[in-house]
């Protein structure tokens, strides 16, 4: 085990005895159709994140992931229940929470440099400052010498790590995701999980992942929390007790299998499966 490895670990382990980073307090989300439909898409979640964990969220299509998601980012409110991070309550949008979606969503006509230092311009970052921290992610996520191309003429791969290079410019404590390879071809998606993995270990950031994938769920995972369908309620949580730095090996181990496994099953259960 690498010593950057170990102090993560560490880290992690010592957070998971602190009160939560992350609470997400009974929440529950009820949309209003335009027919004035009620319809419940989240009911009594409840759970805990500890600082510096990795958080992977998988369930049926529909079932409210990425409603979890928004409601975490500030960017939609809660019906009911109480969502605090650092014991703060979430209200609205917040600054220590940087996003990546599943379309890396850059803009064509700037190059990738000028692409991660656009939040530099929205925050109010000077210029100076944000170039050189955009210059160091793009190293980080190994896209240094491809700062002048433009989006085009990258691969899903690149765009992907430049949209988690943006996403990390203003330093935020918490990284959201919501399925953001699954654009991407098989072997390409798998590569990027390694590539995130490293990030992650790299940069000690929070991160809540969306995906369809239990095998990327349970590989990039410290816990899986599967969700059933809608209305999404939290059916449970499972630790993945699967030492770090994790390599596509290890996918093939007994471990690893039996707890993709029981997250089959468990969506099985439900009636539906990924």
């Amino acid at each position: 085990m690498s010593p950057e490895t170990a102090t993560a670990n560490n880290h992690r382990a010592a957070n998971d005895a602190a009160p939560p980073f992350i609470a997400i307090r009974h929440v529950g989300k009820t949309f209003t159709t335009l027919r004035g439909d009620q319809i419940n898409a989240l009911v009594d979640i409840d759970c805990a994140i500890g600082e510096g964990n990795f958080i992977t969220i998988v369930g049926p299509s529909g079932c409210g992931k990425s409603t979890l998601l928004r409601i975490l980012a500030g960017l939609i409110p809660i019906t009911t229940g109480r969502v605090e991070i650092g014991g703060d309550a979430v209200t609205g949008p917040r600054r220590d929470i940087g996003m990546v979606f599943q379309s890396s969503i850059l803009l064509p006509w700037r190059t990738v440099l000028d692409n991660v230092m656009l939040p530099a311009e929205i925050l109010g970052i000077p210029k100076a400052q944000a170039r050189e921290r955009a210059l160091s992610l793009l190293s980080m996520v190994r896209l240094e010498g491809f700062e002048n191309k433009y989006p085009q003429e990258l691969s899903g791969g690149m765009q992907q790590r430049a949209s988690i290079a943006r996403a990390l410019l203003h330093d935020p404590k918490i990284l959201l995701m919501d399925e953001p390879f699954g654009a991407l071809d098989a072997m390409t998606r798998e590569q990027m999980n390694l590539e995130l993995q490293r990030i992650w270990q790299k940069s000690g950031k929070t991160v809540v992942l969306v995906t369809h994938s239990i095998s990327e769920a349970v590989f990039l995972g410290d816990r899986v929390l599967v969700m059933t369908p809608r209305p999404g309620r939290l059916e449970t949580v499972i630790p993945v007790k699967i030492a770090r730095p994790r390599g596509l090996d290890g996918m093939a181990t007994p471990e690893f299998g039996g707890i993709t496994h029981e997250i089959r099953r468990l969506l099985k259960q439900e009636g539906t499966i990924e």
